[in-house]
């Protein structure tokens, strides 16, 4: 049990709050890079990339894992992210630093996902099986490169309007 709820509902909780985080994510980054203002959507993200770390931590787990050195940093990226974004307001190198940091909390979202999506589908994980395989290598390889052009893009276009 976790928060009350059988471990696979929390599971599903989880999933489903990841998911929110990784649509609303491409929304924002979609907007960096047409210059557009960032909305609820920023909002949506922020709260479900933060939702998504903290519950990972609650589950069952023995000693330190990848997973939550994911949620480590993850939780730090986010926190200088709502720092540049709200004490910050964006302006002047805030706004690269907040780029920089959703951009990478959304990739790191995305990076869990091909992982999660390497063991638990079945095709993926015959592919797959140990994630150390050219398979597994070239996804996570095409979401970073995918990543970082998205994220140098976004650095050049994105200007937030001036108070």
């Amino acid at each position: 049990m976790v928060l009350g709820m059988s471990l696979a509902t929390f599971t599903l909780v989880h999933v489903f709050i990841s998911i929110i985080g990784i649509a609303s994510g491409l929304i924002v980054m979609e907007r960096l890079v047409r210059n557009r203002a960032l909305g609820l959507s920023n909002t949506i993200f922020l709260l479900a990339t933060i939702a998504t770390s903290v519950t990972g931590f609650l589950f069952p787990f023995k000693g330190f894992t990848p997973a939550l050195a994911f949620g480590v940093i993850s939780l730090v990226i986010l926190a200088v992210a709502l720092f540049a974004l709200y004490a910050g307001n964006l302006i002047g190198a805030w706004r690269w630093v907040y780029v920089a940091t959703a951009v990478i909390a959304l990739y790191l979202n995305v990076f869990v996902a091909v992982v999660q999506a390497f063991q638990k589908v079945g095709r993926l994980r015959a592919l797959a099986p140990t994630q150390s395989e050219p398979p597994f290598a070239l996804a996570q390889g095409a979401v970073l490169v995918l990543f970082v052009i998205f994220g140098i893009v976004a650095l050049r276009r994105f200007r937030p309007p001036t108070a």
